[in-house]
């Protein structure tokens, strides 16, 4: 038989047994020896693997989707080749493997991994999750074989390195350090991860004893508080809701720059955007709270109980949405835990409305449905069953399936037993059914007062009426409701209201009458870098005379990680002419500067959008904008190439693309 019938023969088998292989074949652990080489952006890397036959099987696989440009094996106990062929690495001719033996074999190799592996600036990180492990690391990417990964990785010692595990030592010789870190429990390999970074950390531990490590870049020492407040308070609350401990030895948080999304729940080490390090300021517009506890609930829900396919994700997003949402009740109280159902089932009914409702159970489904749903229905669940019997379903659950694979129907069948009630109606209503259940929604909803008071609400049909509302009793968020639907009817007392009403305010109150001038005044020096960034924009268009006025007053003003109120500033001060005329020139080329490759996206994204409002892109910019297209995060790149189509429909900038696109 001729080398390519050869290959298209292993081709054959390896396709045939792909969706079969944790049925035959358990890999147990891999441990890992790394050296990444950041120069190359390469992976270098000694791997032992211990794995155990469980049936007689022709070949034993491991996926390898990088772009290994060596690697040999050895240290192997048993007989059979090996070859690399389609993504992945064949042990082939191994029906003399006996079942229940454990055999072991070390893998060498250098690889240039083109996806989950990302060097940023100077950082390097991981993300497996829909992206494959293997492509730096050849491990089994079936979610249904659960494994041990211990990670060593060597690096410069003037850096951190985070991995899963519990860090055992750090071995120092010539600038360099391993950090060699152990798991001592399996899971998934999408959830093997690692960050190298400058970075110091603060420690504080749960009432149950679980080290809970704070990581943040130096600069950010004033911002650790904000940035991870609460985090105890949900910890500690989670475990004693969910009735099962902390799976794991301890629990890692690092930011990092340009992360792909909001956070990753990696084993004992959640990875997330560093554009959630705020100060207290921030804090009180965007915060970390919500994707905090939501990837902490994961740890439970995704890594220690996985889903077995795609048409059960709802167990881990959905869970881990409900959970999160149980832990910010605990902390912010129930009024703020029915808000959020109801702006979830506003998601949901805009969904529905436009025809793209799924099944929850649809491996295709949407976020919105896999998350909010999700949620959504573990709440009507435990309305239905009561709080012992989901409680105790959930306990049981996962005791039962800790470091294994689920479907719904093993969670279902757990609170049948627990209530003693049949849930086939459940079911098909709220995982079967493709439409969304809104008269269930809506009753549920309504057993809070506070809700049925925001719903009631309708200035409408009768603005004056509801301008006493404003210094009523009523909710912050009715107040809220009450100034978008008649804003013409905010008078000075509705000013001496909370945070959340006067950022109202400075959204829809965006004509000033002079009445108003010195309350609206009184915005820009709130803690909240929306309602600054709104109150400066509406002053200066309402009072030209004064805008000198206004800009001195915010000239130090940054904001949130995309300098949102600095970049407005920036854009008002090219259009004042007569603030500062000799530093126009310096004052553009700093917007240009937030623009440029080494600034994380979100203000690199805020800066293009500024440029182009004030026609203020030159050549470096533009030269930004064509490497943007090409950026690993698909929703800015996506973003980058939009604009640039725009630009390249104007004449003054069309050139200047051709030149830099040619180049």
């Amino acid at each position: 038989m001729n080398r390519f019938l050869k290959s298209l023969l292993v081709l054959i088998m390896c396709g045939s047994l792909s969706a079969q292989q944790t049925d035959y074949v358990d890999f147990l652990s891999v441990k890992a020896d790394i050296q990444i080489d950041s120069e190359n952006k390469g992976v270098n890397a000694s791997v032992k693997y211990k794995f155990k036959i469980l049936k007689e099987i022709d070949s034993v696989y491991l996926d390898a989707r990088g772009r290994i440009e060596h690697y040999e094996i050895k240290e192997k106990n048993f007989k059979a080749p090996v070859r690399l062929l389609d993504n992945r690495l064949v042990f082939t001719d191994t029906k003399a493997l006996v079942k229940d033996s454990i055999y072991e074999f070390r893998l060498i190799y250098f690889s240039k991994p083109q996806k989950t592996v990302y060097f940023v600036g100077d950082q390097i990180w991981t993300q497996g999750q829909g992206k494959y492990t293997s492509h730096w690391l050849p491990s089994i990417d079936d979610v249904n074989d659960k494994i041990e990964f211990d990670l060593s990785i060597d690096f410069d010692s003037r850096y951190e390195v985070m991995a899963n595990g519990n860090l055992v030592e750090k071995m120092e010789a010539d600038g360099a350090t391993k950090w060699i870190y152990d798991m001592q429990n399996p899971m998934s390999s999408y959830l093997v991860a690692f960050v190298i970074g400058r970075y110091d950390k603060e420690t504080e531990f749960s009432k149950s004893g679980v080290p809970l490590e704070y990581y943040y870049y130096p600069e950010d020492s004033l911002k650790v508080e904000s940035t991870y407040r609460y985090t105890k308070q949900m910890f500690d609350y989670l475990e004693g809701e969910i009735g099962f401990p902390f799976p794991w030895q301890n629990y890692k948080q690092v930011p990092v720059q340009d992360f792909l999304y909001a956070g990753m729940e990696n084993t004992g080490l959640t990875i997330f955007s560093d554009s959630y390090v705020v100060d207290a300021t921030a804090f009180n517009d965007e915060n970390y709270i919500t994707v905090n506890a939501h990837e902490l609930s994961h740890q439970w829900f995704g890594d220690l109980v996985t889903a077995a396919s795609s048409e059960h994700h709802w167990l881990q997003e959905g869970f881990a949405t409900y959970y999160a949402m149980l832990a910010e009740r605990y902390i912010l109280g129930e009024d703020h835990y029915y808000w959020q159902l109801y702006e979830y089932a506003q998601e949901l009914i805009a969904q529905d409305s436009s025809g793209q409702s799924t099944s929850l159970l649809d491996p295709k489904s949407s976020s919105t449905t896999f998350y909010k749903k999700g949620a959504w229905a573990l709440h009507v669940l435990r309305e239905k069953v009561g709080n012992a019997a989901f409680r105790a379903a959930v306990t049981t659950y996962l005791e039962k399936y800790q470091f294994a694979n689920v479907k719904t129907m093993d969670f279902i069948t757990e609170v049948e037993l627990a209530s003693g009630q049949d849930l086939s109606g459940f079911v098909e209503e709220w995982l079967n059914q493709v439409s969304l259940p809104e008269d269930a929604i809506v009753k549920s909803l309504k057993r809070s007062s506070f809700i049925r008071e925001y719903l009631d609400l309708d200035c409408r049909d009768d603005a004056s009426s509801c301008k006493a509302l404003l210094s009523s009793n009523i909710s912050d968020k009715a107040k809220v409701k009450v100034i978008s639907q008649v804003p013409g009817q905010v008078e000075g007392d509705a000013f001496e209201n909370s945070r959340e009403v006067r950022q109202a305010i400075s959204q829809y109150v965006d004509r000033i009458p002079v009445s108003l001038k010195s309350h609206y005044e009184t915005l820009l020096e709130d803690d909240s870098y929306v309602t600054i960034e709104n109150a400066l924009y509406h002053l200066w268009v309402n009072f030209p005379g004064e805008r000198v006025k206004y800009l001195q007053k915010t000239k130090n003003v940054i904001g949130f990680n995309d300098n949102n109120v600095r970049l407005l500033w920036l854009a008002l001060h090219l259009n004042t002419p007569e603030y500062q005329p000799e530093k126009k020139e310096l004052i553009l080329n700093e917007m240009i500067t937030y623009s440029l490759p080494h600034q994380p996206f979100e203000l690199r994204q805020n800066a293009f959008n500024y440029l182009r409002l004030i026609g203020g892109f030159e050549q470096k910019s533009i030269s930004s904008l064509i490497g943007a297209t090409k950026h690993h995060s698909w929703r800015f790149s996506n973003f980058a190439m939009d604009l640039l189509s725009e630009l390249e429909g104007q004449p003054k900038y069309n050139e200047i693309i051709k030149s830099l696109k040619k180049s």
